[in-house]
């Protein structure tokens, strides 16, 4: 190690906080790749007598100084508080859970009985949560009441990984007598969509002790929302529900309601930007009505809520004497319905309480072609969801069927799934009807795809790239897909490739245009398909800068799916 980078680290160590039991290195920017370059650090932790809590924040760790950091920790039995988020800056993701695994192991060693575990804002993906899951199965986590692990890009993998280790932690601590009883969990922008968000209510439904759970920005559809729900009514304790940016639809919406009339201590409910459209927001106003009386905070804003259910919202909140903020931006009122909303609440003596109506999107219009698409787009995923409940409830039957039934089902004929075409698929994208499409799918979309016409080839990339999930076979078919359409126009000789990234970005929400496009809903999808993209060797590398930049720039969309964001320009960067 260099005699300046020495001084430098020396510096850094300087400014290390002590105090109340607590070390902090917090926001120094320590490149930490080696042991050497760790000694500092080491130094710090073992001469410190009565550690509790370890603030590792805005550094970078690397595998070997995580080993000899783990070591320094073994003989650390008081530490209750792993503030350790924002720790493996500019790492491969390769290298983390390798780390995580030193330290944790380190944490059972010296028999730490940890309060808190914070891994926020590392981009380790579903291969992370394997790096700490002995940790969480270990009496170390016995203890545990706060877990957060907010913006890591766990995706559903990781989500089923995590609620099967807190399963097994409750199930291990319950036998010694003393059940973990976590309080606060935290797990935003994750990716977690349904099937993650489902696995993680089935171990709430377990725990049954939270106070506070924040999911936001995780794509769960109401089938997710419903799990959670569920889950929710079996910890009465609960304060604070946070699940912003997700999509209730008036289905999760109106399970979430029935919830929370059974829940009498909650003070928080954030459900903005949660499409609980005017049917969902009634069913929340009973609820409201109902009880709730602790309500400090409601968030309902950019829900599609027309006026008269967000009156019916106003109306609902007139004995809430806590009550700190309504929310009800970004929706359907018009200016005769906010001056209505404001007359309600002054009339209860609680104008103070209304937040800005300044996005408000004034009375809906009619549109029958967008609600005609709308209801297509409802009925095909009820009826997907149909399908899947019969083949659960085929397989639970078949479980339990004597040999003769099992004869006589098999000579009956199976219900075949209704035919799939590439014009379906585009019309209205999904996992299944990708997967429906056959091994042939790729070769069938850049068939039936002009590469002549730029805008058409970005189009069916951003339908192909929406359906994007860690699921390896749709992972695979969107790859294949992605990559015969692409080769086809990357090659071809009339194919404009500067316009192509520029319609891209403006379509992507990073570029702005003179026309009004709308931008795709979310960028997840089409981030790690380019990921894969810009890999392959029909991707013009002079498209890399121009992607690069405009990826880097500050970016609320972009903001929403970092770790995809991450790993899109860590390859970029190694082209």
């Amino acid at each position: 190690m260099a005699s300046e980078d020495i001084t430098k680290l020396a510096e850094s160590l300087a400014k290390t906080k002590v105090g109340g039991g607590q070390l902090s290195f917090k926001g120094q920017s320590l490149k930490l790749n080696t042991a050497e370059d760790a000694e500092e650090v080491i130094k710090q932790i073992e001469e410190f007598d009565g550690l509790e809590a370890l603030r590792l924040e805005g550094n970078t760790v690397g595998v070997e100084a995580a080993k000899v950091i783990a070591k320094a920790l073994e003989k650390k039995s008081e530490l209750k508080r792993c503030h350790w988020s924002d720790m493996f800056t500019g790492r491969l993701r390769s290298e983390i859970p390798p780390a995580l695994i030193s330290l944790g192991d380190a944490l059972i060693t010296a028999g730490a009985q940890l309060v808190e575990l914070d891994l926020s804002d590392n981009a380790f993906g579903p291969d992370g949560v394997r790096g700490f899951e002995a940790l969480l199965k270990s009496p170390a986590c016995y203890t545990l009441q706060e877990l957060k692990l907010n913006n890591c890009g766990m995706g559903i993998g990781g989500g089923k990984i995590l609620a099967a280790a807190l399963k097994e932690c409750h199930r291990k601590s319950s036998a010694q007598g003393k059940p973990l009883a976590l309080k606060i969990f935290v797990a935003g922008r994750n990716r977690l969509e349904n099937d993650g968000a489902t696995a993680l209510a089935e171990a709430f439904g377990i725990i049954g002790t939270l106070e506070e759970v924040h999911m936001p920005q995780n794509g769960i559809n109401h089938p997710g929302i419903t799990a959670l729900a569920q889950a929710f009514a079996v910890n009465p304790l609960l304060k604070v529900i946070n699940l912003n940016d997700n999509t209730f639809t008036d289905k999760g919406a109106i399970a979430m309601a029935e919830t929370l009339k059974a829940l009498r201590q909650i003070e928080v409910i954030n459900f903005g930007d949660c499409l609980v459209r005017s049917k969902g927001a009634v069913a929340i106003a009973d609820a409201v009505k109902e009880g709730l009386h602790k309500l400090k905070e409601l968030n309902l804003s950019f829900c599609e809520i027309k006026r008269d259910a967000a009156l019916t919202v106003a109306e609902a909140i007139e004995d809430k004497a806590e009550l700190e903020k309504l929310d009800l931006n970004g929706n359907y009122l018009g200016e005769e319905g906010c001056e209505q909303l404001q007359e309600i609440l002054e009339g209860f003596n609680m104008a103070s309480v209304l937040g800005s109506l300044s996005d408000d999107e004034g009375e809906e219009e009619d549109d029958d072609e967008e609600e005609e698409e709308e209801g297509e787009a409802e009925e095909e995923e009820e009826e997907e969801e149909e399908q899947q409940q019969l083949k659960e409830r085929g397989q639970g039957e078949q479980q339990s069927l004597t040999p003769k039934k099992i004869i006589d089902s098999q000579d009956s004929t199976p219900v075949p799934s209704p035919p799939v075409d590439v014009a379906t698929f585009l019309a209205f994208p999904s996992p299944e009807k990708l997967l429906r499409l056959g091994p042939k799918c790729s070769v069938l979309i850049a068939q039936q795809t002009d590469t002549s016409d730029v805008e058409k080839v970005v189009t069916t990339l951003l339908r192909i790239s929406s359906v994007f999930k860690d699921d390896a076979p749709v992972k695979t078919a969107v790859h294949e897909t992605t990559d015969a359409l692409m080769r086809k126009a990357f090659t071809s000789a009339t194919f404009n490739s500067d316009a192509f990234i520029t319609s891209l970005l403006i379509h992507m929400g990073l570029l702005k245009s003179e026309e009004k496009i709308k931008a795709v809903p979310s960028l997840y999808g089409i981030l790690m398909t380019l990921n894969h993209v810009v890999q392959q060797d029909y991707f013009p590398k002079s498209l890399a800068p121009v992607l690069s930049a405009f990826v880097t720039k500050p970016n609320r969309a972009l903001d929403s799916c970092s770790f995809a964001r991450h790993m899109l320009l860590q390859t970029l960067h190694q082209l």
